[in-house]
């Protein structure tokens, strides 16, 4: 075996490279858990909206449960890779900040039915 391999020096950028690894991981996890918390409250301020429709209303709560659980799957993923504690952490600071500005609706679709006349 070389003892090149063995040398501290050659450990280092390894041992660096892998902390910096694992912290773009974490901020990428948190990124992810802000963009879903973002449109879970988006989703969830629009909604009971008076403008919609039944069958817009059951497709956007339908949407809003898929959110939520992606939201809360992306937090246990959290928890597997970087434990427990940091996923709470993560949850309560995304949960503390992440604002949705008050005038904000999310995009109407359009449906295949309905044309748009300019």
């Amino acid at each position: 075996m070389s003892t090149a391999v063995l040398e501290p020096v050659a450990l280092i950028p390894a041992a660096l490279h892998a902390r910096l690894k694992r912290k773009s991981s974490l901020e990428a996890y948190y990124q992810e858990l802000a963009g879903l918390r973002f449109s879970v409250v988006l989703l969830a301020r629009w909604e009971p909206s008076d403008s919609l429709g039944e069958d817009n209303r059951a497709e956007l709560r339908e949407e809003l449960a898929h959110l939520r659980a992606l939201y809360f799957d992306t937090v246990d993923e959290l928890a597997m890779a970087f434990g427990v504690q940091q996923a709470m952490d993560a949850k309560a600071e995304v949960e503390c900040t992440v604002e949705v500005p008050r005038g904000m609706m999310p995009p109407m679709r359009i449906q295949e039915d309905e044309q748009l006349y300019f």
